[in-house]
């Protein structure tokens, strides 16, 4: 039987599991990608389990988020991340050397291998041909572990390339396109595979453009075939030995299928709040601009920032706006000045920042109050930028260029017929390559007498307790449709350096939406705790799981919701907490904030994942849920969390 590539990668790592979409399958993680964002949990969750060393074949730690030092925290955390790297056997990626999915996928990515990360742009790593999964913190920390990462198998979504791309059309506008047609829910539960002629034009950075907005379709994963194109590129990074041809069958059937003919494509821009509202640049020329900002692991690639050097240069972008150049990486930074591009930008009025994620999660380069910001960035949900009422547009580098120079929104095209021509640094100019910056993981003999720097943010994982018994817990938000992980826990420079410091960190839950709730939840913590109640796909965007445990530490027992987003899902069950799905999306507008609704632990829950009713009181009557749940699923539920259930497994042995 002819198969997909995504089907051949999945097998190639099963240990267990079924065939059919929405079976469980349990997946061999060949490596793991952490950030710092998420990285300090999942070393703290490494301690909680008594692991020794990591069980992976690589697993590497990128510090790239948290690059603000205003004061200790965040350096503190960088150095407890390097010597949790050193005592448990894993790559340490220091501040400075870039973004963490373009260097991985320079210094690390293998065509085939299974990669699982705390970041859910991980699924850039497709580029290669790799199984790239984004996943919560403790799912990772369990694979470095040796646990298998599990999933329900996804269905596969067919992708053609055809044709080839216009002057002035770039691989962001390609990703936009396919949000255009989608959302960011058109994809949820499938992976987006990529085939067609239209590949050969995409270069691997390209390529790694658009897998890695494929999170924001809500895919699992995206996926491209190992061809020549990858070849070339893991020579040019001096491991010709990595790759491998692959690609599916030439009769592979697909659940779903998309065509996206090149030709066709057009500039295109994201409209704030959501990656998924998509319309042609033409449609918002002339408006007025505040920022426009280049960088983020969504163009990461030396071509994005050199387009966009040769768009400005010669011209000085208007007093009111700030052009913020964000290099991915130290290559690419060393690149740009060899070939001369930084010096345009710079010559341009560019303000040049460090390599790294940056103003992308807040952290640094937000608008000003009401600003009309241009980014290259992945997502534009309320107040990531850092600035809550910011107006926050998704586009290509040549978009975003072309209206820093005339301070308005500009489709490219009416620059000129000649697209700009990109200068290409002397290899002899840039360095030995990103890896001569990452540190190599220590002897197993050495690593074991290396302690944990603590400072004194760095806290430990508290218990939690499963439900235990029935509970009558009153709801404490209502909320709508998309609800953003960065609604549910800010990222940003005042929430991230928290990362490490849960009881701190969790003060700031909510309050994007709700400024009230942290206090009123530690008002009901006592008699039991609350209830979360929302629309569909609750929980979309980052992987962190600070998301699910910054609520849970303040009480949340469950959330009712209309529909949830796969990762948060997952994460909400690793800490404990219920995630009942409504039957009927009329309830929805029937439970108000302040309603009692009865929650019971899930042991007296039907097994199977049919309806059920849950009494509410307040406007009175019941409400019709499931528990869409795995065996596996409800054990850990059972237990109270993920945590404490491996930790009996890996350390008792029970």
């Amino acid at each position: 039987m002819a198969r997909t590539l995504t089907a051949k990668l999945i097998d190639a790592h099963r240990v267990d599991g079924g065939d059919a979409s929405g079976d469980e399958v349990a997946l061999r993680i060949d490596q793991t990608l952490t950030q710092d964002a998420t990285g300090t949990l999942v070393m703290l969750e490494l301690e909680a389990l008594g692991l020794d060393r990591v069980r992976t074949e690589l697993s590497v730690q990128y510090v790239d988020h948290n690059l603000l030092q205003e004061d200790h925290r965040n350096p503190d955390d960088h150095r407890f991340l390097e010597s949790a790297c050193k005592r448990y056997g894993i790559w340490y990626s220091p501040p400075g050397t870039g973004v963490s999915h373009p260097v991985h996928q320079e210094c690390f990515g293998r065509p085939g291998a299974s990669l699982a990360g705390s970041d859910s742009h991980t699924c850039a790593a497709g580029a290669l041909g790799m199984l790239a999964l984004g996943c919560g913190g403790l799912e990772v920390a369990l694979a470095m572990a040796g646990e298998p990462l599990v999933l329900p198998r996804p269905r596969v979504i067919g992708v053609r390339l055809v044709g080839r791309l216009d002057p002035w059309v770039s691989a962001k506008d390609v990703v936009l396109e396919l949000l255009r047609r989608r959302g960011v829910a058109g994809a949820v539960g499938a992976v987006l595979e990529y085939s067609g002629p239209g590949l050969e034009q995409l270069s691997v950075m390209d390529r790694h453009v658009i897998a890695n907005m494929g999170a924001e379709t809500g895919a699992t994963t995206s996926v491209f075939p190992s061809d020549d194109v990858v070849r070339d590129y893991l020579a040019g990074c001096g491991r010709p030995g990595a790759w491998e041809e692959l690609a599916a069958d030439r009769r592979a059937e697909y659940d779903e299928r998309e065509e996206i003919d090149l030709r066709t494509v057009e500039p295109l821009i994201a409209r704030p709040p959501s990656p998924g509202d998509v319309v042609p640049v033409r449609e918002l020329e002339g408006l007025a601009i505040d920022q426009a900002y280049i960088g983020s692991s969504a163009n990461p690639g030396y071509r994005d920032f050199a387009a966009a050097a040769a768009i400005v240069e010669g011209h000085v972008v208007p007093p009111h706006v700030s052009l913020d150049v964000n290099p991915t990486t130290r290559q690419v930074l060393q690149q740009l000045v060899a070939s001369g591009a930084l010096g345009a930008l710079v010559g341009a009025g560019a303000r040049i920042h460090q390599a790294g994620c940056n103003g992308c999660i807040g952290m640094g380069q937000a608008p000003a109050t009401d600003g009309v910001s241009l980014r290259t960035v992945p997502r534009n949900f309320p107040g990531r930028s850092g600035t809550l009422d910011a107006r926050v547009y998704l586009c290509s580098p040549e978009t975003a260029a072309a209206s820093a120079r005339s301070g308005r929104v500009t489709d490219p095209r009416t620059l000129g017929d000649e697209p700009p021509r990109i200068r290409r640094p002397g290899k002899r100019s840039v360095s030995r390559g990103l890896r001569a910056f990452v540190s190599k993981p220590l002897p197993a003999a050495e690593a074991c007498l290396v302690d944990l720097v603590k400072g004194p943010n760095v806290t430990s994982i508290p218990e939690l307790e499963p439900l235990g018994e029935p509970r009558m817990l009153p709801v404490l938000l209502r909320l709508t449709d998309d609800v953003s992980t960065d609604e549910i826990l800010p990222a940003g420079a005042r929430t991230l350096p928290l990362r490490s410091n849960l009881e701190a960190i969790a003060e700031h839950a909510f309050r994007p939406l709700d400024g009230s709730y942290p206090e009123r939840a530690r008002e009901v913590a006592d008699r039991g705790g609350h209830v979360v109640v929302a629309g569909r796909n609750y929980g979309q965007g980052s992987s962190r799981e600070h998301a699910a445990l910054a609520p849970r530490i303040l009480g949340l027992r469950a959330v009712v919701a209309a529909g949830f987003a796969r990762i948060h899902r997952s994460n909400l069950i690793q800490f404990g907490v219920l995630p009942l799905e409504l039957v009927d999306l009329e309830d929805l507008h029937r439970i108000h904030v302040g309603d009692l609704l009865r929650v019971a632990p899930v042991e007296d829950l039907p097994d199977d994942d049919g309806p059920f009713e849950i009494e509410r009181r307040g406007a009175g009557g019941s409400v019709r849920v499931r528990l869409a749940a795995s065996p596996r699923e409800r054990a850990i539920l059972r237990a109270g969390g993920r945590l404490a259930q491996a930790r009996q497994l890996l350390v008792h042995g029970a």
